[in-house]
C-alpha cells in the first residue's frame, strides 16, 4: 500500500495529541472529549461547524490526533481493543467512545462508527495479517481513516443482487461497478469494498467478496462522480463513486465461511453498537430538555411544572435508560471474536428500536423548545434531522421490523406455539420482561400474518426485548427509579402497538392519485 503522508497541522499545540495507549478508559476518554467540546461548542463558530459540508481540516486532525479510533485496533497493533481480562478496553471501549463522541456531534460519532464498526472491526478479523500491519499504524500515527462500500444505485435493501464485479488479472483483482451513499465518500484514505465474482461465462456468483482499497494508490482510486447534498449530517460527505481498481491478492479478506456470512457477521456487529451512538445523543436531548423546562416560564411557572411536560421529560430519560440498558447489553455480546452471523434477531432488535427513540427523541426536544429548535443550528432541529437517517441505513426498519417478526414465527411454529405470551416467556431475550407484562401479552397468533401486522409485531417483540435489558440493568445495580420510569413507558408503548395489532389496518390504497380540489366537488353552496 501507499502510505499517505502524515499532513501538517495547523490546530494549536495541544496535550491531547498524544495520548498514552496505557491510560485508563477514563482518562482516554476524557481527553478526547475536551477536543469535542472545543471543537462542535467552546470555538467562536462552534455551532457553525454542525453545518458546513465536511468537517474543517485542522478540527478533524484536532480530534484524530486523540486516537479515538484505537479503541477497535488489536493492542497487539498498537491499539487499546481487546478483552479487559488482557488489559484491553473490550467492546465496552468503543462504545463508550462512540458515547462521547454523540453528545457533542451526531456526524461525528457516525464518522467514528463507520471507521470502527464497518473497517477497522472487519480487516482486525478477517484481512490478512500483513494487510493489518500496514493498515493499523495509518490510523495511529497518520490519522487515516476507513469506510465501507456496499450500496449501489440499483440496489439497497437489495444488497444481495449487487452488480460490481471482481475478475482475476495479473497478480490480483480487476474491480468494476458503481457504489454510492458510502460515508466519507472522497474523504476515506481506504475501504472495504464488496464486489461479486464475474465468471468466464459472464454471470456473477452468488457469493459477495470483500477487498482492502487504498485510495492512495492510483491503481486503487476511486472517481467520485456525484457529491450529494444530504438533507442532514453535514460534515459526513456522501456521493457516488465510480469503480475501476486493481487490488492486490493479499487485500481480499478471509471469510471463515463464505462472503455472505461474513457480511451478516459484519452488519449484525455494527447494529450492536448502535447503542453507543444514541446513548450520547439521547443523554445530550434529555440534558437540553431538562435545562430549557427548567428555565422557560409560560403563566407565571416554569415548564417543569406542567404535566404534559414532564411526561416529555419522563419519556427522554425513558430512552436514555434503555439506551443504557442495550449499551450493556452490547458490550458483553458483540466481541469481535465471535461469530454474529446468526445473530440478526438481537442485532435488529437492538438497531430498530434504539434508533426510533433516537428520532422519537429529536421530536419531543423540538416540541418542547417551540420555534427556536426549528433553527438548523440548534440542537433540535439539527438532531432531528440528522437522527433520521439512523432508521433507514444498515437496514431500513420497517424491512428490520418484519424480519423480526419472521423470525419469531418460525420459532413459534417450530414449538408448536400460538401464544405471543408463552413463546415470550422461553425466549433469551424477552424471558424476564414477558413475565413482568403478564397477561398484556397474551395473543394468539396463528395462520398467515400480513406484512404489515409483521412489521407491528416486530416492533412489539422489539420493545419486549428492550425491557427484558432494561430489567437486567436493574438486577446489576442500575438507578431503581429510573429503571421503573423506563418500565413505564415501555409498557406504555407496547400496550399501544398490541391494540393496533388487534385492530389492524387492512384498508388498501388507490391505485389513482387523488383529484386537486376533490373536497370542492361536495361543498354545500346552497
Amino acid at each position: 500500500m501507499t502510505q499517505a503522508a502524515d499532513p501538517p497541522s495547523t490546530a494549536a499545540p495541544d496535550p491531547t495529541r498524544a495520548p498514552d495507549a496505557e491510560a485508563s478508559l477514563d482518562a482516554f476518554l476524557d481527553r478526547y472529549a475536551a477536543v469535542l467540546r472545543r471543537v462542535f461548542r467552546e470555538a467562536p463558530d462552534g455551532a457553525a461547524v454542525h453545518l458546513r459540508r465536511g468537517l474543517p481540516a485542522a478540527d478533524l486532525r484536532a480530534l484524530l490526533a486523540t486516537k479515538p479510533l484505537s479503541v477497535f485496533i488489536p493492542r497487539r497493533h498498537g491499539g487499546r481493543a481487546g478483552p479487559a481480562a488482557e488489559g484491553g478496553d473490550g467492546v465496552a471501549g468503543g462504545l463508550a467512545m462512540l458515547e462521547r463522541s454523540a453528545y457533542e456531534s451526531l456526524a461525528m460519532a457516525l464518522t467514528m462508527g463507520i471507521n470502527g464498526a464497518l473497517f477497522l472491526q472487519p480487516v482486525a478479523k478477517y484481512a490478512r495479517e500483513g494487510v493489518q500491519n500496514e493498515v493499523f499504524p495509518r490510523f495511529l500515527a497518520h490519522q487515516n481513516m476507513g469506510g465501507l462500500m456496499i450500496t449501489e444505485p440499483d440496489y439497497g435493501s437489495d444488497a444481495l443482487s449487487m452488480e460490481t464485479a471482481w475478475t482475476e488479472e495479473g497478480d490480483g483483482y480487476r474491480i468494476r461497478g458503481t457504489k454510492h451513499w458510502a460515508g466519507l465518500t472522497g474523504l476515506a484514505d481506504l475501504w472495504l469494498m464488496t464486489a461479486r465474482k464475474r465468471g468466464d461465462d459472464g454471470r456473477l456468483a452468488r457469493d459477495v467478496d470483500f477487498f482492502v482499497l487504498d485510495a492512495h494508490d492510483p491503481a486503487q482510486s476511486l472517481v467520485v462522480e456525484e457529491r450529494f447534498h444530504a438533507l442532514g449530517l453535514y460534515p459526513i460527505p456522501y456521493g457516488r463513486n465510480g469503480v475501476d481498481v486493481h487490488v492486490p491478492a493479499a487485500h481480499r479478506l478471509e471469510p471463515t465461511r463464505n462472503g455472505l456470512t461474513m457480511m451478516l457477521d459484519l452488519l449484525h456487529r455494527s447494529r450492536l453498537q448502535f447503542p453507543g451512538m444514541a446513548l450520547g445523543f439521547l443523554h445530550r436531548l434529555a440534558d437540553e430538555a431538562l435545562q430549557h423546562v427548567r428555565t422557560r416560564a409560560v403563566g407565571g411557572k416554569s415548564l417543569l411544572h406542567y404535566d404534559q411536560v414532564r411526561r416529555r421529560l419522563a419519556d427522554l430519560q425513558a430512552s436514555v435508560t434503555l439506551a443504557d440498558a442495550m449499551n450493556l447489553h452490547a458490550a458483553e455480546h458483540a466481541d469481535p471474536d465471535a461469530d454474529l452471523a446468526k445473530d440478526g434477531l438481537r442485532a435488529n432488535v437492538v438497531k430498530t428500536v434504539v434508533t426510533d427513540k433516537m428520532q422519537g427523541a429529536a421530536q419531543s426536544l423540538l416540541q418542547l423548545v417551540g420555534a427556536a429548535g426549528y433553527k438548523l443550528d440548534h440542537v433540535a432541529g439539527r438532531g432531528l434531522i440528522d437522527s433520521r437517517p439512523f432508521q433507514i441505513f444498515e437496514g431500513s426498519n420497517d424491512i428490520l421490523y418484519e424480519q423480526i417478526a419472521g423470525t419469531t414465527l418460525k420459532a413459534m411454529k417450530a414449538a408448536n406455539e400460538v401464544r405471543l405470551d408463552a413463546f415470550l416467556r422461553g425466549h433469551a431475550l424477552t424471558a424476564r420482561a414477558a413475565e413482568r407484562l403478564g397477561d398484556l401479552l397474551h395473543v394468539r397468533i396463528d395462520g398467515d400474518v400480513p406484512q404489515r401486522r409483521r412489521v407491528d409485531l416486530g416492533r412489539i417483540v422489539g420493545r419486549v426485548a428492550g425491557l427484558d435489558m432494561t430489567l437486567e440493568l436493574a438486577e446489576r445495580g442500575y438507578d431503581a427509579g429510573r429503571v421503573e420510569v423506563a418500565v413505564q413507558a415501555l409498557r406504555t408503548e407496547i400496550a399501544a402497538l398490541l391494540g393496533a395489532l388487534h385492530q389492524g389496518h387492512d384498508a388498501d390504497p388507490s391505485d389513482a392519485p387523488a383529484s386537486l380540489g376533490a373536497w370542492r366537488a361536495v361543498l354545500r353552496t346552497g
